[in-house]
């Protein structure tokens, strides 16, 4: 894909985030996936490092290398004419420039970003690490000139016990994660929990994206809490395949 329609595909997922309230963003995992929910009227896509994963009979938590994932995720982003983001987990033990870099180098333009370093025994960067690392995602890609969206994500709810415990500290890393550069931020694992929905979205001036669940959850209930920005996760692929088994039952031996 050259250069060019990947700034054009980037600046439009920038005007879709604003335009929708919140914006959907299905959960992709191959060519067929990808084209389904471009044939049901979705704008943009993002790309899961869970069913990604899966369908490629690997390992999520950075089970695949950085190159294996992009030389996955091009025919996908090459077969579809909407802007896709991409899950990377927590940057595959990449520098923020050669994350960057790469993900432009296959026509992504968009990224997802997380806190739990796999790579490095699962342990989770401070808030100001992880903030730094979103802020070098920034300067890259301003140094390309492609306005890539950078969704910061933070595992610390879903690590927690009791999450409410560890709303103030999620908050603050959410916040870092903004004044670094990210266009969104997403708390994982607080789907379910209005009250610390509400929180998060009153906390940040950015889109908050949530995860959700096509068929167990409500999109008017997330647009009524302020959620911005709204992905599936391996939500999807679990509801397809609760699907597919259901088909397949009657055929069975």
């Amino acid at each position: 894909m050259d250069l060019r329609t990947t700034v054009e595909r980037a600046q439009l997922l920038k005007q879709l985030h604003a335009d929708h309230k919140p914006l959907v963003l299905p959960t992709v995992w191959d060519v067929w996936s990808a084209r389904t929910a471009v044939a049901a009227g979705f704008p943009a896509l993002t790309i899961g490092s869970h069913p990604l994963a899966d369908s490629r009979g690997a390992d999520d938590h950075e089970g695949q290398t950085f190159e294996e994932v992009l030389a996955a995720v091009r025919p996908i982003i090459a077969a579809v004419d909407v802007p896709v983001s991409v899950d990377l987990e927590a940057g595959y033990g990449q520098d923020p420039a050669d994350l960057v870099a790469g993900l432009i180098e296959v026509g992504g333009v968009g990224l997802n970003v997380e806190d739990t370093v796999h790579s490095d025994g699962g342990r989770v960067r401070s808030t100001q690490e992880h903030a730094g690392y979103v802020a070098g995602l920034r300067a890259a890609a301003d140094d390309a000139g492609v306005p890539i969206w950078v969704n910061g994500r933070t595992d610390l709810f879903l690590r927690a016990e009791d999450a409410s415990k560890v709303l103030g500290e999620a908050i603050e890393r959410l916040l870092a994660m903004e004044q670094a550069g990210a266009d969104s931020v997403y708390p994982v694992g607080i789907q379910d929990d209005d009250d610390l929905l509400v929180a998060v979205v009153g906390a940040v001036a950015v889109p908050v994206n949530s995860t959700a669940h096509p068929v167990k959850h409500d999109l008017g209930r997330f647009r009524r809490l302020g959620v911005g920005r709204i992905t599936y996760g391996p939500l999807l692929q679990f509801a397809m395949t609760d699907a597919m088994k259901g088909l397949l039952a009657p055929w069975a031996p």
